[in-house]
């Protein structure tokens, strides 16, 4: 098969009905910012379209093409990546590309019964049913005995499912002949807490062991009895702060949600310094940098407060991906549901990939820094790390 012919068929069968999703992957360079793309059909205004999920080292982005757009888009893509994995319903193939585009197609036939899920602007497909009842949720007050979601309480069963996404895009990164150690730092009434042992514990059977830390100790002492109500043996909850706990030499996955200003940034370092392969944080009160900035250059935008207040916690979160980008993680700036706070809230996902930065990664970091006259806390906290 020619590469032509490879755009050709490929164009045919995600467009044919039968299109269930496809990843891009293998970049042809190293240098190449875009590591893997996801590829899935949708249908927007009643029209079908191929969306595409580009996955950089910091961000995501989205993409709908049309049918007719579709052959040029594969073309300026698989010119830049060696592998494509695509699933249909009645197949799966694995395509190889050479150095010179010469093409290895292997494909196995299925009756998987699969079909093409088309929900983009319709009812979305939760990893947690909205029918299904889960005893944590029922006890939390999400759910009826019978399974509903309560009519109070869709916005919150909606902010539990995003997280839980977040947790199952991580399992890759989780040891698999081992307990996982999983801190929450500041784990409040612990719908997510509870969410994440429930998905990682009981739907996919791994061995873990979770703690939840916060400084309220009527909430602590109320999660705890639901834990134990619930069987979760290997759940447990904690009254103290980060900056005191001590208990741990090694943890695999770091959770902390709303931790006011700096407290973000201590969680991150403590994750850092105890090699965490995940974390997770969606960061709040971002007061730092407020007082800090200083730069005439800015000043059209920064002479508005409103304007300087939000500018400062989006580079307060900017820093904090660049610095962890510094010291071996592969971050993320992703869109988080939050009802307790704003509409929208910003989430700090990391991957430890041990990467070694380069000169010109610490060079941009500096050029930022320096532009607006900041010392972050965070950079403090990670010290010789970043040497």
């Amino acid at each position: 098969m020619q590469f032509e012919e490879l755009l050709e068929e490929l164009t045919r069968r995600m467009t044919d009905g039968a299109f269930i999703n496809a990843t891009i992957s293998q970049p042809r360079t190293k240098s190449d910012e875009l590591k893997r793309i996801k590829v899935k059909p949708v249908e927007i205004k009643g029209q079908l379209h191929i969306q595409f999920e580009y996955q950089f080292e910091r961000i995501l982005k989205h993409e709908n093409v049309t049918p007719e757009e579709l052959s040029g888009h594969l073309q300026q893509l698989l010119v830049r990546f060696k592998q494509i994995h695509a699933e249909f319903s009645d197949e799966k193939i694995h395509v190889q590309l050479s150095k010179k585009f010469k093409v290895m197609w292997k494909s196995d036939k299925v009756n998987s019964g699969k079909v093409a899920d088309l929900s983009h602007n319709r009812k979305k497909n939760y990893l947690l049913d909205e029918n299904t009842p889960y005893p944590f949720l029922v006890r939390l007050g999400v759910q009826t005995p019978d399974g509903k979601v309560k009519k109070q309480k869709h916005d919150k069963f909606r902010q539990i499912n995003r997280f839980v996404e977040f947790i199952d895009d991580s399992l890759a990164h989780l040891p698999k002949d081992r307990t996982v150690r999983i801190l929450d730092f500041g784990s409040g009434k612990s719908y997510l807490t509870f969410a994440l042992y429930h998905y990682l514990s009981i739907e996919k059977g791994l061995d873990i062991k979770v703690t939840g830390l916060d400084l309220k100790k009527e909430v602590i002492e109320e999660c705890s009895r639901i834990a134990q109500d619930l069987g979760y043996d290997d759940l447990e909850f904690l009254v103290g702060d980060i900056n005191d706990y001590n208990d741990e030499t090694s943890v695999d996955m770091v959770v902390t949600l709303h931790a006011c200003d700096v407290a973000t940034d201590m969680a991150l370092a403590r994750a850092v310094k105890w090699g965490a392969k995940v974390i997770l944080s969606v960061p709040c009160c971002q007061h730092e940098l407020f007082s800090q900035i200083n730069s005439p250059e800015l000043d059209v935008m920064l002479q508005h407060g409103l304007i300087k207040e939000r500018f400062a916690a989006l580079a307060t979160d900017s820093i904090r991906a660049e610095l962890l980008t510094l010291v071996g993680y592969e971050a993320q700036l992703l869109e988080f549901i939050d009802m307790e706070h704003t509409p929208k809230n910003v989430l700090i996902r990391a991957y430890q990939t041990g990467r070694k930065p380069s000169m010109d990664d610490f060079t941009r970091y500096t050029s930022f820094k320096n532009l607006l006259n900041a010392e972050p806390f965070l950079e403090k906290e990670l010290g010789d790390l970043l040497r």
